[in-house]
């Protein structure tokens, strides 16, 4: 498994790639892996706010739906609409190609508890 050490990582098995106020956030490899193939991707927040803890969308494979929470606060949502004819990207290019939202921060000072690669890596 792959896990970039320039991002952070959430337990529920997101990646975070900050850049100032700037977020992009995907899911990682492991959860590419144990969902499988990836059939659909949901965004209703796309352009509103989300509170951290909160759901922004959810992640669709062939056997299970699953919420996408973010561990942060986000200001807004921007979809990947390359998802919404090819969600296999996600699977193909997790960190890549296949991330699934990017969003200004609200608090950059949230980011502080998240898992670096090495921390994720140790979880699993």
């Amino acid at each position: 498994m792959n896990y970039p050490a320039n991002l952070k990582y959430t337990k529920d098995h997101e990646w975070l790639l900050i850049s100032g106020s700037e977020v992009t956030i995907g899911i990682t490899d492991y959860a590419q892996s144990e969902l499988g193939d990836i059939v659909f991707v949901d965004i209703p927040t796309e352009g509103e706010s989300v509170e951290a803890g909160e759901a922004f969308g959810s992640i669709e494979a062939v056997k299970t739906v699953s919420d996408l929470l973010t561990p942060v606060a986000l200001e807004d949502i921007q979809f990947n609409s390359e998802l919404e004819d090819a969600p296999e990207l996600v699977n193909q290019d997790p960190y890549g190609k296949g991330w699934i939202i990017k969003a200004t921060l609200a608090d950059a000072d949230e980011a502080s508890g998240l898992l670096s690669a090495a921390d994720y890596e140790a979880l699993l």
